[in-house]
């Protein structure tokens, strides 16, 4: 009798086994291809609002439909992405050259700014200890070295590896058509299979796309156009290598509390330190009241809504990700904290629930 009731036990036990290792065998084999599939799903969601349309403008075609909204989304992402970035990794490759070979000397701009400054703040920096020239100029070439190689050294790693990007874009599109195609019957399918309850699963999806919508309209969009911004504004002052500052704004961008900032205020005192006066008041200018209001305007436009994650969550997640997973990081790494913080809300909600269902009713209880 015990071996009988502890039998579909013992069965359920083994299945859920079998089930964990087939799961992880899974994620094993399509590991290498993790990114291309993160960003197809991303693209799934981002643009079903377009295939929505191209599915009613072609009767409900969804083949074609799919293929359509792939095609807009090579041209108008796609392929100015490679455009820009192939300008990005020839300037940076220039920038890395000139730095090695002395013809940018980041420690006499260091001794320009620091001599444009009052004497009064000269001597604070001095009684600080922060004139010992010798130790701040190897450092900040070091630093501004090693930033430019980073970006060639990509460069040389995609072109050597040419065949495995390739085949990653290949596998991106395809399951993009897919996911664009029948993501409306993937995911509700997933959505039931979870073991949790209704409720919550509703909830967890729809934080989800929240946070996918906030971090890729709210952060990658708001972060492109205000690096495509600070790159004009470059461009007009005359500042070498335009775009691919404007890469670093956009990057920069993307973390809250310093945003672009980072990028265009040293550039203003270069250039206010070096006698540039007026290609100083126009990044500034443009700093404070194009790029800085460019986030104010869109971000609202795009996102809509908040994602209710903290900024210095957002700022420790996006960093830690960006280093932990490079690129994809940066949608995973606040992903992950907006799914933290809505599992742990579901949860506290649920035990506060619990103790007021079992709290007795005073008013019921006989004495």
């Amino acid at each position: 009798m015990a071996e009988a009731q502890n039998g579909p036990g013992i069965e359920r036990g083994g299945f859920l086994l079998f089930l964990a290792l087939a799961t992880a065998a899974l994620i094993f084999v399509v590991w290498p291809f993790a990114a291309p599939l993160l960003w197809a799903m991303l693209a799934a969601i981002l643009f079903q609002p377009l295939y929505q349309r191209m599915l009613t403008w072609r009767g409900d075609r969804e083949n074609q439909a799919a293929l359509l909204t792939l095609g807009i989304i090579f041209v108008a992402v796609i392929v100015p992405a490679f455009v820009i970035g192939g300008m990005v990794v020839d300037q940076a490759a220039s920038v890395f050259t000139a730095l090695r070979s002395g013809e940018f000397d980041i420690a006499g701009w260091i001794e320009q700014i620091l001599a444009a400054l009052p004497a009064s703040l000269q001597a604070e920096i001095e009684k600080s200890g922060w004139t010992d020239l010798s130790q701040l100029r190897e450092r900040a070439q070091d630093i501004a070295e090693t930033s430019v190689a980073l970006i060639a050294q990509q460069a040389v790693s995609i072109g050597s590896g040419a065949l495995s990007f390739l085949l990653a874009f290949g596998v991106w599109l395809y399951v993009a058509f897919f996911l664009m195609r029948d993501g409306g019957k993937v995911g509700p399918a997933i959505l039931d299979a979870l073991p949790l309850e209704s409720s919550i699963t509703e909830r967890l999806a729809s934080k989800f796309l929240s946070i996918v919508r906030a971090t890729i309209k709210g952060s990658v969009v708001v972060g492109i156009v205000q690096g495509l911004l600070g790159a004009i504004t470059f461009w007009i002052v005359g500042m070498p290598s335009a775009m691919l500052f404007g890469l670093l704004m956009a990057i920069a961008s993307m973390l809250p509390a310093v945003g672009s900032g980072l990028i265009w205020v040293p550039a203003a005192i270069w250039l206010f330190a070096t006698g540039q006066i007026w290609e100083g008041i126009v990044v500034v200018v443009s700093g404070v009241a194009v790029i800085g209001m460019a986030d104010n305007i869109l971000r609202p436009i795009l996102v809509g809504r908040d994602t209710g994650i903290p900024d210095w969550i957002i700022l420790v997640t996006t960093l830690g990700g960006i280093a932990t997973l490079g690129l994809s990081g940066i949608v995973l790494g606040p992903l992950v904290a907006g799914l933290f913080l809505a599992a742990w809300t579901i949860l506290l909600e649920h035990r506060s629930e619990y103790i007021h269902d079992d709290t007795p009713d005073v008013e019921n209880i006989n004495v």
